[in-house]
């Protein structure tokens, strides 16, 4: 199989088994044991006029984007016959024809948004882009992370609440209490940051002001996870569930702070030439590698980065097309056509990193923060069987290299003191860490929790086991039994991260592929082949999302009171980008001017009702006016959905496929039984599904393990293993911070690593 460029940080959903507000070891989710990390609830500085001004007569110089994207011609550029397609493989042809078949405007359009420099009108052209992905339905928003009750012993705001990269699941300055915290003194120290944010003042004053209300801080935290790292290598790694381990074991050039800053890491300072091509790193001295026991191994010098990237290079973990097109060289040396002498990362001496760009990039200091530019020790590398380029060869009987905590080198605040699969991970700090004494946290311990008892993780919150605990609807009920929920219970902000439900458009596979065997769909050979045809027209894929329940199948996690509340409506939270500048656009053939403080989400939604599509992704009244993709339920409609399945019936029927109560449409969807909350989740998304749109459509709840449930689509490679008809197990989190960190996850060829969850690539 052709392998392209895939991409990266995919969130483990059945974190919405287990985490909280933020991206956390424990997997994001609504009922875990893992920290709430409350998001800025402060509002926008910018003021925005939701009405912007339109006329029906734009001037000839406007940019049209209707016209621009017109003029892209996808059969050029992904070509499914000729004599350019001769080396091609069935898999990506037919990956091709199906893509194009779904998501033909989306690419169209993102094309046009891909080659805009200018930052405001960039994001006008995105939010179009994605205006036109959310109207595919090739995917539903679900959720994002936090929005649930919780008690807990965690500070607010003591993890950096920054939307993108890793920094959100460092823990070395997280302020852990041995009591737990009344929701008035969390409400204090959330005011406080606000206040003190930016000046470095916030955490000696938590600190003083935990003391002065009664609270003993410890030097150990404590939260529950659910999935175990496949790999170590933070460089050959495209899964959350790996990262959020690896992270706490290494430094990297740059940190967002507590107070949301970022900060010199293991670059004490750093300068950007005046082209906006070079950036140059002072590394600083006195950092040390040590190995799993903490004897040092060598000195943290600038040739670490320039032999990290190359092995990101080399590793294809799916992380590598994130800097191509960007860092100098890289695209050529993975197309095989350049040689890594090449690449635009170089060390001149031992304190000086630079790194040149192919073209100027506003956020490319906000991508440092993810793992593509950790650091790695050639030294212990090769000392594990590492090697470079054409000689890189990880199933080598030799190679070692990231296959356990044992072989890896570490440069940051905690060694590895235990990794028991499925039980427990234990991180201790690192005695030759650079900065060992400003750290809070000694001791990280992570406790496996597959989900399969509602209340375990309220349970060890409760005993002390672990610090924190999302209550789902069985531990709300029972912290108010105990009486701890009216004293202690506060809301978790929600942050960046968009949990998805997929429509597999393009499915090849009727059983999970060998690792997890078994869920075999129950379909007949004539009931698959319908489903697929189904899934190929629009109607049909909108008919389906918009009478999904979406508020009810939440409520079954978060209680009935709080089911809107971390409901996401688009796959960028709309509050992620806003123009600085004002913009005049052709949108849909009028003039429309947007001004400074328009936020991506009112862009996007003035496109959707542009285009007579019923979806809501964006409400400006949300959030107190700020306005808001979150909070609400823009899909769920069964008039709508009756409506689009009309129209679906009828084009299918004129394609030579009847629908109905008679003749219906069977979905396949994997429910993990176990859990109470799924349970209740499958038999929500069956009823909503088939009473809107009149029992033309059935849902099949196929029965599996938690492992097979991992094996249907999470751990899978490619869209062709991918085996069911619908999916909710994962999400994406944002790397850097620009809307593209969203968008190229559905970008073809391989490169969007999200597309192999619509069956594709």
């Amino acid at each position: 199989m052709k392998n392209f460029l895939k991409v990266l940080c995919i969130v483990l959903a059945v974190s919405v088994l287990f985490g909280l507000a933020a991206c956390n070891p424990s997997t994001p989710s609504n009922e875990s044991s893992a920290p709430a990390t409350e998001s800025n609830d402060a509002s926008a500085d910018a003021s925005q006029d939701e009405s912007a001004a339109v006329s029906e007569d734009p001037g000839a110089d406007l940019v049209d984007i209707d016209a621009l994207a017109a003029a892209v011609n996808v059969d050029e550029l992904l070509p499914t016959e000729g004599d350019d397609i001769a080396d091609v493989d069935e898999y990506t042809i037919n990956s091709r024809e199906a893509y194009k078949a779904v998501l033909d405007e989306f690419y169209r359009y993102y094309q046009v948004a891909l080659a805009e420099n200018e930052t405001n009108l960039r994001y006008v052209k995105m939010a179009v882009a994605e205006a036109k992905l959310m109207e595919a339905c090739v995917m539903v928003p679900t959720t994002t992370q936090g929005g649930n009750y919780a008690i807990g012993r965690v500070a607010p705001y003591t993890v950096t609440n920054v939307m993108w990269g890793n920094d959100s699941d460092r823990f070395h300055q997280v302020l852990v209490s041995t009591e737990l915290m009344k929701p008035e003194d969390r409400n204090e120290i959330k005011a406080k940051w606000g206040e003190l944010k930016g000046t470095g003042e916030f955490e000696a004053w938590a600190k003083k002001f935990l003391a002065d209300k009664g609270y003993t801080l410890k030097d150990t935290y404590s939260i529950g996870y659910s999935s175990d790292p496949q790999t170590w290598d933070a460089l050959a790694t495209s899964r959350a569930a790996d990262s959020e381990a690896i992270v706490n074991t290494y430094d990297g050039l740059v940190e967002y702070n507590i107070e949301g800053i970022l900060s010199p890491a293991l670059a004490e300072s750093w300068t950007i030439s005046d082209d906006g091509l070079t950036y140059t790193f002072k590394i600083r001295s006195g950092a040390v590698w040590t190995d799993v026991q903490g004897r040092k191994v060598d000195d943290v010098k600038a040739q670490d980065w320039v032999d990290g990237i190359h092995h990101l290079l080399d590793a294809a973990g799916g992380l590598e097309s994130l800097i191509a097109g960007k860092v100098a060289g890289v695209a050529k040396y993975l197309e095989g056509t350049g040689s890594f002498d090449d690449v635009g990362v170089k060390a001149p001496d031992a304190s000086t990193l630079v790194i040149t760009l192919e073209a100027p990039c506003s956020y490319f200091m906000t991508m440092l923060t993810y793992n593509i530019f950790a650091p790695m020790s050639r030294t212990f590398f090769e000392s594990k069987g590492g090697k470079f380029g054409d000689e890189y060869d990880p199933k080598a009987d030799t190679y070692l290299y990231g296959t356990s905590p044992e072989n890896i080198a570490y440069c940051g605040p905690y060694l590895v003191a235990n990794a028991t699969e499925k039980n427990t991970i234990v991180f201790k700090a690192n005695d030759s860490y650079w900065n060992k004494d400003n750290i809070n946290i000694k001791t990280i311990n992570w406790y496996f929790n597959d989900g399969s008892d509602a209340l375990k993780a309220y349970n060890d919150m409760k005993a002390g086991v672990v610090d924190a605990a999302g209550l789902n609807a069985s531990a709300l009920e029972q912290a108010k039994i105990d009486g701890l929920y009216d004293e202690y219970h506060y809301l978790t902000g929600t942050n960046a991260t968009s949990f998805m439900g997929f429509l597999n458009v393009n499915r090849a596979r009727f059983t999970n592929i060998d690792a997890g065997a078994g869920n075999d769909s129950p379909k007949t050979d004539d009931q698959k082949e319908a489903t697929k045809k189904a899934m190929l027209n629009e109607h049909f894929r909108r008919a389906f999302c918009m009478a999904f329940d979406r508020a009810t199948y939440n409520a079954q996690s978060t209680g009935e009171e709080l089911k809107y509340v971390a409901l996401r409506n688009s796959y960028t939270p709309g509050t992620f980008a806003m123009l600085d500048k004002e913009v005049t656009v052709k949108l849909a053939g009028k003039e429309v001017t947007y001004p400074v403080g328009t936020y991506y989400g009112k862009i996007m939604q003035d496109q959707i009702d542009a285009d007579g599509v019923k979806i809501k992704v964006w409400d400006p009244t949300a959030d107190d006016g700020v306005g808001s993709s979150d909070g609400f339920d823009g899909w769920y409609n069964a008039a709508n959905a009756a409506e689009e399945m009309a129209k679906a019936v009828e084009e299918l029927k004129a394609d030579g496929l009847d629908i109905s109560a008679e003749n219906p449409i069977y979905i396949d969807y994997c429910l993990y039984d176990a859990s109470t909350r799924w349970l209740n989740q499958g038999n929500v998304l069956k009823k909503a599904i088939e009473e809107a749109l009149g029992k033309a459509v059935i849902v099949n709840l196929n029965s599996v393990t938690q492992e097979q449930f991992y094996y249907a689509g999470y751990y899978t490679e490619y869209g062709n293993e991918a085996n069911y008809d619908f999916y909710d197990l994962s999400g994406w989190g944002p790397d850097w911070g620009d809307p593209s960190t969203y968008l190229d996850t559905f970008l073809p060829e391989f490169d969007g690593y999200m597309a192999k969850c619509i069956g594709v690539y």
